[in-house]
């Protein structure tokens, strides 16, 4: 019987408070080319809230553009495994492609308001079953009578992203 394949996204949400190395890199990082980036709109001045900025000025929604590349060698360094979702044996085995760099919220003078997101979308997975509050995983593609599982619980952003069903073909003999 064919299965549905998903696309899981994780969101992950990086700010002042975060205590995890990367993040605080991540979180350093993107602040200083905030401001460096921030400074192409002659507004910031008076609108030093990058919700403001938004607001009144909509090009700068550019900036999420502008500011992403800052972060790109620390994505790279995840090896294209999603950070901090875990299997129920406690390992890392959510592969992703693709990311999205957002600004949430951040402030010319104040680093404390500086908060923003990465959103992973993982490659696809054959979604077998549902228990609990654990989906049973396997990567796409297992050709084999046994199949290499993964149960993952879910988890504050985490959500599935996209769902493929697959359908059976019969062939009717004669």
């Amino acid at each position: 019987m064919n299965k549905p394949t998903i696309k899981l996204c994780y969101r992950k949400i990086i700010d002042i408070n975060s205590a995890k190395p990367w993040d605080k890199l991540v979180f350093d990082d993107s602040y200083a080319e905030f401001r460096m980036q921030v400074q192409n709109f002659a507004e910031v001045k008076q609108y030093p809230a990058f919700g403001e900025l938004v607001h009144y000025v909509p090009a700068a929604r550019k900036l999420n553009q502008m500011v992403g590349p800052a972060i790109t060698g620390y994505i790279q360094q995840l090896n294209e495994v999603v950070p901090d979702v875990l299997n129920n044996l406690g390992r890392r085995f959510l592969k992703f492609k693709h990311y999205q760099f957002e600004i949430i919220n951040s402030h010319l003078n104040d680093r404390s308001k500086h908060q923003v997101a990465i959103s992973f979308f993982s490659e696809p997975m054959v979604w077998h079953s549902t228990i609990d509050s654990y989906l049973l995983l396997a990567a796409a593609g297992q050709e084999t009578e046994e199949v290499f599982t993964h149960l993952v619980q879910l988890q504050p952003y985490l959500s599935i992203h996209t769902l493929t069903e697959c359908h059976e073909s019969y062939t009717i003999a004669s």
